[in-house]
């Protein structure tokens, strides 16, 4: 099992997980143009993936999604509020399969693990993606941490999650008028530098080889701010886990997924 962030900020967010013939595409907020592009660049056909899985209706999750089913038709599975909004917005030409937060379902012969979370759209979620001996979670969009993520993300192998910005440089933006900024730090909005800490400490295991953070706010959180507060989590916990931050422009190279549950 393997996987590759094709881009994550604000300006548009996808995953591609492969475990032997199976890939599965998580989101797809790039361009139609750019998901394929980036995917080709990875040596993945974009006609061979074998489902899309949605997070949310947001724009940045869901951009690229209408003109890239008209390339490579392919199922979506999502929530049901989800897949309503979405072909509100004129993403009528796919297959939906829909599923309640929470539920369990089987994609050829990997298990998906779907979780509820807190954020502002309908019906946002979460997913753990396992193929019996490795276990990949993604966490992104959400504002707050709730006891069922938590439960939903031990025992991970691996973890895409959202770091979208510190505390300090938050307060300090001039860009963004105060109620933005109470949006963002809200139950509803995103995931902090500090609620991630939070988060892998309660997560953290020998196993757990690897974490990439993804939707880093270009102006309220950097890389190596990122990276330099993260490696000196992982050092005081004593754990093996590699760490990566995705960026907005290119993909991040193929993960191996390894580490034990």
């Amino acid at each position: 099992m393997r996987f590759s962030v094709l881009g994550s900020g604000s300006a548009g967010n996808a995953t591609i997980l492969e475990c032997g013939s199976t890939r599965i595409l998580i989101d797809a907020g790039l361009s139609a143009k750019q998901l394929c592009a980036r995917l080709e660049a990875l040596g993945i056909d974009p006609k061979s993936i074998s489902a899309i899985l949605l997070t949310h209706e947001h724009g940045d999750h869901i951009r690229g999604l209408k003109n890239f089913l008209k390339k490579q038709p392919s199922p979506i599975y999502t929530t049901a509020e989800t897949a309503h909004v979405v072909r509100e917005s004129g993403v009528n030409n796919a297959e939906w399969i829909t599923f309640e937060a929470g539920q369990e379902f089987v994609i050829n012969h990997l298990t998906v693990s779907s979780f509820a979370i807190q954020h502002d759209a309908v019906d946002p979620v979460g997913y753990v993606v396992s193929n019996g001996n490795f276990r990949f979670g993604l966490l992104s969009d959400a504002g707050y941490v709730t006891s069922s993520v938590k439960i939903h993300l031990k025992k991970l192998s691996a973890l895409f999650v959202e770091a979208n910005y510190d505390e300090e440089l938050l307060e300090l933006d001039t860009k963004r008028p105060w109620s933005i900024k109470q949006r963002i730090a809200s139950r509803h909005g995103h995931l902090s530098n500090l609620q991630v800490e939070e988060l892998i400490r309660e997560i953290s295991h020998s196993g757990l080889s690897r974490i990439v953070f993804g939707h880093l706010s270009s102006d309220c959180n950097c890389p190596r701010k990122v990276t330099s507060h993260f490696s000196e989590v992982i050092e005081e916990l004593g754990l093996p886990t590699e760490l990566h931050c995705a960026t907005q422009n290119e993909p991040t190279p193929w993960f191996e997924i390894s580490g034990s549950f």
